[in-house]
C-alpha cells in the first residue's frame, strides 16, 4: 500500500473545507488554504539527507529545495521553520550550526523570516524546511492546469542523483559536483516571478520522483500527455557516462517500475538515457505548461536574467484516453 492509499480517507475528510484550495487530491507541490478573496496561505515541508560534505552547502541545497514548493505553486515565502533530524553523535555542533547558518542564507534570500524550529534525535542526519508563502487564489500554479496546445519550459538541468552517487562512489569529480551543487542551490525564485509575468497554467518542480514522475504528475493531473524532446531537456552531459559506469541511486530503478506503465519512448534510446529520464532530482528546476506563442518569450526572459540553460523541451497533446509521458528522439 502506498502513502496516497493511507491518506486517501483524510484527503475526502479535508475538503469538506471549501477554504481548502489545493490539499492532498492531486500530489501537489504544496498545500493551499484561502484567508480571504484575494489572498491565501501556500504551506510545505520538506527536508533531506545530506548532498554534500561541506555543511553550510547541504543547508544551502536543503533549503532552496523545501522553498521551491512554494514556487512551483507560483507563491511568495513568508515564513520558515527548521527541521532538523540531527545525530546525538558523529557530528560537531559548528557543523551542525553551519548547515543552519546554510538555510539561512536562502531563507533570507528568498525574502522570508526565519521563526523558529524543531529538533529530534535520529541517526541519520536530515534537514529541512517547513515554509509558509503567500499567494493569490486566482493565480495558484497546481500540476492540474496543462492544456492540449500547451508547450513545457525546463528551467534547470537534470541529472544531480547520479552525480551526487557517482561523487559518494570516486566516480565524478569535484567540479562536477560543485557545478550541479551551484544549481542545486540557486532558488527557483527568479523563475516563479518571471512566470508570473506570462500566463501559465501548470507548474510543478522535478524533485526526488525525476523528470518522469512530476511530469507524470502533470499529466495524470491534467487528463492529457505530455510530449518532450531528449534533445531539448536540459542535462548534464556527464550524468549519462556515470550511469554508463553503472552508477544509478537507490531510487532510480523504484521511479522507473511507478513511471513504467504510463511512460514511452519514440525512438532508439540507450539504456543511459532512459534511467536518466527516471534520475531522482534534489532541489530541481521549475516545468511549467504555458501557451504556445509565450514559451519562447519565456525562455528568452529567463536567459536574459541569467539562466542559460532554461529551454522549450516539448509539448501537451489530448489524453486519448490514457494520460502519459512520451519522450522523443
Amino acid at each position: 500500500m502506498d502513502l496516497s492509499e493511507i491518506v486517501k480517507e483524510f484527503a475526502g475528510a479535508a475538503k469538506t473545507d471549501p477554504n481548502l484550495l489545493v490539499g492532498f487530491e492531486t500530489g501537489d507541490d504544496a498545500g493551499v488554504y484561502r484567508l480571504t478573496d484575494d489572498l491565501a496561505l501556500v504551506q510545505t515541508v520538506d527536508y533531506i539527507t545530506p548532498v554534500v560534505d561541506d555543511p553550510f552547502l547541504f543547508g544551502q541545497v536543503a533549503a532552496a529545495n523545501s522553498i521551491s514548493d512554494v514556487y512551483a505553486m507560483g507563491g511568495r515565502p513568508l515564513t520558515a521553520m527548521n527541521c532538523c533530524n540531527f545525530p546525538a553523535r558523529g557530528i560537531d555542533k559548528p557543523s551542525l550550526r553551519r548547515i543552519l547558518e546554510g538555510g539561512f542564507s536562502k531563507i533570507k534570500e528568498a525574502g522570508a523570516t526565519l521563526v523558529g524550529g524543531h529538533t529530534v534525535r535520529d541517526d541519520e542526519l536530515k534537514y529541512g524546511l517547513s515554509v509558509t508563502g503567500l499567494i493569490d487564489p486566482k493565480r495558484i500554479m497546481t500540476n492540474a492546469g496543462a492544456r492540449a496546445g500547451d508547450h513545457l519550459v525546463l528551467t534547470k538541468p537534470i541529472g544531480t542523483g547520479v552525480i551526487i552517487t557517482g561523487h559518494r562512489r570516486g566516480l565524478a569529480p569535484e567540479e562536477l559536483l560543485d557545478r550541479a551543487v551551484q544549481w542545486m542551490a540557486t532558488l527557483n525564485r527568479v523563475a516563479c516571478e518571471t512566470m508570473l509575468e506570462f500566463n501559465p497554467h501548470a507548474c510543478t518542480d522535478i524533485t526526488g520522483f525525476g523528470l518522469s514522475g512530476h511530469a507524470l504528475g502533470m499529466a495524470k493531473a491534467s487528463n492529457v500527455r505530455l510530449r518532450l524532446r531528449f534533445k531539448d531537456i536540459p542535462k548534464y552531459d556527464e550524468s549519462l557516462e556515470l550511469i554508463a559506469q553503472g552508477v544509478a541511486t537507490s531510487v532510480t530503478a523504484s521511479n522507473l517500475q511507478v513511471a513504467q506503465d504510463f511512460l514511452t519512448f519514440s525512438g532508439r534510446f540507450s539504456e543511459e538515457e532512459t534511467w536518466l529520464i527516471v534520475d531522482p532530482q534534489t532541489s530541481g528546476g521549475l516545468f511549467i505548461s504555458l501557451p504556445a506563442e509565450e514559451a519562447p518569450a519565456l525562455v528568452s526572459r529567463l536567459r536574459a536574467q541569467g539562466n542559460p540553460i532554461a529551454a522549450v523541451v516539448g509539448e501537451v497533446v489530448p489524453a486519448d484516453g490514457k494520460p502519459g509521458l512520451e519522450i522523443l528522439k
